[in-house]
C-alpha cells in the first residue's frame, strides 16, 4: 500500500512524493500540508489560490489615506540625541 495522507489535508514527505499528482488534485480544492519530522514544512496551494492571496490591493498612497489613523494627532517627533560613534 503507497503512504497516503495523514488525515485529508497532511502528508509526509514520504506520501506526499509517492502520491504527488493526488496532492495537486486535492491542492485545487483546499491546502495541502507536507510535514517533515512531524512538522509542518510546506503548504501546496493551487495557483488561484497563490494569486487572490498575493494579488496587490492597492497602492501605498491608497493604504494610507484609508488608514483609521489618517487625521489622528501622532506625536512623531525625533528625538534630538546625537549619534553614536561606532568603530568601522
Amino acid at each position: 500500500m503507497l503512504p497516503g495522507p495523514k488525515d485529508d489535508t497532511s502528508w509526509t514527505v514520504a506520501g506526499a512524493k509517492a502520491r504527488l499528482s493526488e496532492v495537486i488534485d486535492r491542492a485545487q480544492s483546499s491546502p495541502q500540508t507536507i510535514t517533515r519530522n512531524g512538522k509542518p514544512s510546506v503548504v501546496v496551494v493551487s495557483a488561484e489560490e497563490w494569486r487572490r492571496k498575493t494579488a496587490r490591493k492597492g497602492t501605498l498612497a491608497e493604504f494610507l489615506l484609508e488608514s483609521p489613523l489618517r487625521g489622528a494627532d501622532l506625536d512623531l517627533e525625533r528625538q534630538a540625541d546625537e549619534p553614536r560613534d561606532q568603530p568601522l
